[in-house]
């Protein structure tokens, strides 16, 4: 009854789940500090926009940030890299990201998760 009566006390309690910030993750700033806010400051990039819950924009995006990407790491970043700046400094649809050795299915599928490849028809993307 005591453990039953004290897992009630602390659900009661518990923080709600909720985001903590009211406005979507395309308006997210980072304040002069690095606090994310809803107000002005600049947009994230890279590690803070990936933590935000945000996409990358495959076509900007740099090495370092691609590597960041579940199962990319550094190979297949310089990979995917070396493909843009071969094709003009952009991809222009999925099967050119497909062509790049090292990419598969699953790989393509987690970069279409994490990326976006036109930023201005994408929401919560980052550029």
């Amino acid at each position: 009854m005591g453990l039953l009566a004290l897992g009630f006390v602390a659900r009661a309690r518990w923080p709600e789940s909720g985001p903590s910030l009211d406005c979507p993750p395309e308006s997210v700033r980072l304040d002069a500090a690095g606090l994310a806010t809803c107000g002005p400051g600049s947009v994230p990039t890279g590690a803070q926009a990936l933590a935000l819950g945000r996409k990358l924009d495959l076509n900007a995006a740099s090495e370092a940030e691609l590597a960041l990407l579940p199962g990319v790491g550094r190979d297949l970043a310089r990979r995917l890299v070396t493909a843009r700046e071969d094709q003009g400094g952009r991809f222009t649809s999925w099967d050119d990201v497909d062509a790049v050795p090292g990419v598969g299915a699953a790989k393509l599928e987690t970069l279409r998760a994490a990326t976006v490849l036109d930023p201005a028809a994408a929401t919560g993307g980052v550029w």
